[in-house]
């Protein structure tokens, strides 16, 4: 199974594009999880919400709801994967209000945060087991046989990611499952991804993780582009034939 979203929802240039100017911003959730079955929740990294926030993500979305969280930048850019287990224990207890609807929590590192594959393997070992974590190193050093085995030790995936069409990190399959962040595509209007780019997405995944779950979220989210590049990667899914939790058929330009 695909699930398909955005890294986000509360953008005001989507009101008109993607929310009705006569829906108030407080309903943006229900709308946006009417149409989509997940979300990545991109502002957790800035700030990480209170328990009861988490809560309220979870009674205001459907059942069928996942929602990812990408960890906050005190444990990633602050302490820099150093002594990890407080500040896990305080993202998960947290996040663990979402009951049933949390997704896997993502870790995107510092640029300049070079391999530590000893603070890694610590890092994970913090994380209840049954927590699916993807890691996104942003450092050519981590590109290295020692971090796959690490991230293979824990079932953690490694995030792909794209910019501008192209992948930024190496296409391993370190888990069960597979996360991937589409940052900015090079198709007109910018930062839309093309159909092409799109497809060899799909494909990728479909090679990688025929009978497991995916997770595909587009962060490219200025001018609604993240909202019409979502529903056109599930479509693509669907013409391979692979199984795509719900997304629009297409995109609404509401007045």
């Amino acid at each position: 199974m695909m699930l398909v979203g955005t890294s986000g929802w509360q953008y005001k240039d989507w009101r008109g594009r993607f929310y009705p100017r006569d829906v108030p911003q407080r309903a943006w959730l229900e709308h946006y999880a009417a149409r989509f079955a997940t979300v990545e929740v991109n502002n957790a990294f800035y700030r990480l919400p209170e328990r009861s926030t988490f809560e309220d993500w979870r009674d205001r979305t459907p059942p069928d709801f996942t929602v990812a969280v990408k960890a906050s930048r005190f444990l990633t850019h602050v302490k820099r994967l150093r002594e990890p287990r407080e500040p896990v224990e305080r993202l998960m207890d947290r996040a663990a209000a979402l009951g049933g609807k949390l997704g896997p929590v993502l870790l995107q590192l510092p640029p300049n945060l070079r391999a530590d594959p000893e603070a890694l393997d610590a890092t994970l070992a913090a994380f209840p087991r049954d927590t699916r974590v993807a890691v996104e190193p942003r450092h050519e050093s981590w590109w290295i046989g020692e971090v796959r085995q690490v991230l293979r030790s824990h079932n953690a995936a490694l995030c792909w990611a794209d910019r501008k069409g192209r992948p930024v990190t190496p296409l391993w399959r370190t888990a069960d499952w597979g996360y991937l962040r589409l940052h900015e595509g090079r198709a007109s209007p910018r930062p839309r991804y093309g159909r092409a780019a799109l497809d060899t997405w799909t494909a990728r995944l479909a090679e990688a993780f025929p009978r497991h779950t995916s997770y595909v979220y587009c962060n490219n989210d200025s001018g609604c582009a993240a909202v019409a590049d979502a529903v056109a990667l599930a479509r693509s899914a669907e013409r391979r034939g692979l199984p795509v939790a719900r997304a629009p058929r297409h995109v609404p330009s509401w007045s």
